[in-house]
């Protein structure tokens, strides 16, 4: 007997959602007892602003699994696959009496962290990004440093510093970039570039010295660009905890990724008295 139509449609919004970069949960019945509205293997798509497509059965039961789950892909990358129970009489007042169990899984991709440079500090920071939950894209154009050898962590490759050839790299708020080349004109090209977008990003971090760091604000400013453009900008890059070497700077940085990623969580609603 072939599948239902929701169900199928469901399957196939999951596919689009997940290609689109959307996070999303699958809420999935997987046990009932007595008189429930659907059976198991009912399933259901939920966005994070509580958009559904399919159905668990509709009434107080979906509205209460709708409402776990978004709070539960507020959660970000952080979130986890959950069972939800409930007796549909005693705890929802639905004259259905029997019970059901839920099993949501959060769908969240991992944010994109767009790593300008194949140096040393890259190597280091890239493996590192991508065991904490990141998406490293690694761009440099020199096909020595941006290798699959070099970086068999990162999920793409980009073989260009000019942000227009960058077609298929994501620049919104929910990405991070970090700018480690190995040439400063470079670095402050870059900057330019991805100031001048207006974009705003979730994160952009400038490696260098202080004193760089100041000469590059004093010639963007010369070219117009007013000061607040560089309110978020996190430079020099990385927690300041005494770093050295390529790999204790990757450790900086990637300790600001997380601390930039975690402020930017959703906080849990006090519960009123």
């Amino acid at each position: 007997m072939p599948a239902p139509t929701v169900e199928l449609d469901v399957f196939d919004e999951l596919v689009r959602l997940r290609r689109a970069g959307v996070p999303c949960a699958l809420a999935t019945v997987v046990r009932t007892a007595g008189s429930t509205p659907r059976k198991s293997a009912a399933r259901m798509v939920v966005l994070a602003d509580g958009t559904i497509r399919g159905t668990i059965g509709g009434g107080r039961i979906e509205k209460e699994v709708i409402d776990a789950t978004v709070a539960l892909l507020a959660e970000g990358p952080a979130a986890r696959p959950r069972l939800l129970r409930y007796h549909l009489t005693h705890e929802l007042a639905m004259c259905c009496g029997g019970e059901m169990e839920v099993f949501v899984e959060p769908l969240v991709p991992e944010p994109p962290l767009v790593v300008c440079g194949g140096g040393h500090v890259a190597r280091a920071l890239v493996p590192l990004a991508r065991s904490v939950g990141f998406a490293p894209i690694v761009v440099d154009d020199l096909d020595t440093l941006a290798s699959r050898e070099r970086f068999p962590d990162a999920v793409e490759l980009v073989d260009s510093f000019d942000v227009r050839d960058w077609k298929d790299v994501p620049l919104d708020d929910n990405t991070y970039v970090v700018i480690v080349t190995r040439d400063h004109a470079q670095d402050q090209a870059l900057l330019e570039q991805l100031l001048e977008s207006g974009r705003e990003l979730a994160y952009l971090g400038l490696i260098g010295s202080r004193r760089k760091v100041e000469l590059f604000k004093q010639r963007l400013e010369h070219k117009g660009f007013a000061p607040a453009r560089f309110a978020h900008l996190k430079a020099p890059i990385g927690l300041d905890i005494g770093a050295q070497t390529p790999e204790e700077i990757a450790v900086a940085i990637v300790a600001e990724l997380i601390q930039t990623r975690a402020a930017r969580r959703p906080r849990a609603k006090t519960p009123l008295p």
